[in-house]
C-alpha cells in the first residue's frame, strides 16, 4: 500500500543538496510528485510531496539521516492525496501583487481573503531592487479557491481596497486548477 508524505528540509545552501536528497529518495524507491525548492538567504528549503510504500516509509528517516549530520533539518508528515479542505466546485483565481516593499502586504491580502472564506492554495513572494533608484520592490503571486457562495462583487473590491491601503497594484485573473 502506498503512502503520500510531505517532506520538508532546510539547511545551508550548497551545490549538490538537491542531487543528494533526490538520490536518497530514488535509492529508497520513493517517487517525488510535487516539489518547491528555493534558496532563502543562505539557507536552502525543500518542500515536496513524495509517494512511497509502507516498507519504504519505515526506512525514510534512516535514508535521510546523513543530512542531519550535515546540519539539515527535515520533517515528514503523512497526507492525503486530496486535502479534506479541497473544494471541487470552487473557482480558481490567480492574484498578482506588485509595489514598493514594506511590512504587512502579505498579511493584509491574506487576511482579507481568509475573512471571506477564500483559501490560498499557493503563494510565492519575492523582492528585488528598482533599476535606477534601488528601491526595494515586492511581488507576490497567489492562487486562491473562491467558494461559489462568495460573490465576485464582494471579494474583488475588498482585495482592491487592501491593495490601495498597502499602496500596491493587484491583478486578478482566472487560474487553472492542478
Amino acid at each position: 500500500m502506498e503512502t503520500t508524505i510531505v517532506l520538508t528540509l532546510s539547511g545551508p545552501d550548497r551545490v549538490g543538496i538537491v542531487d543528494e536528497i533526490t538520490g536518497a529518495l530514488l535509492d529508497l524507491g520513493a517517487n517525488v510528485e510535487t516539489s518547491r525548492m528555493a534558496r532563502l538567504g543562505g539557507e536552502f528549503a525543500i518542500l515536496m510531496q513524495v509517494v512511497l510504500s509502507a516498507e519504504q516509509r519505515a526506512g525514510l528517516h534512516q535514508a535521510l539521516e546523513f543530512l542531519s549530520a550535515r546540519g539539515y533539518r527535515f520533517t515528514v508528515a503523512e497526507t492525503a492525496e486530496v486535502p479534506p479542505t479541497a473544494c471541487p466546485e470552487c473557482l480558481s483565481y490567480k492574484i498578482e501583487v506588485t509595489g514598493a516593499d514594506h511590512e504587512g502586504i502579505v498579511h493584509d491580502i491574506a487576511h482579507g481573503l481568509s475573512q471571506r472564506g477564500i483559501n490560498i492554495t499557493s503563494l510565492e513572494t519575492a523582492t528585488s531592487h528598482a533599476p535606477v533608484s534601488g528601491t526595494p520592490l515586492f511581488s507576490m503571486t497567489a492562487v486562491v479557491e473562491v467558494p461559489p457562495t462568495v460573490p465576485e462583487d464582494e471579494w474583488k473590491p475588498a482585495l482592491t481596497e487592501a491593495a490601495y491601503r498597502e499602496n500596491v497594484d493587484v491583478r486578478i485573473g482566472p487560474a487553472t486548477k492542478r
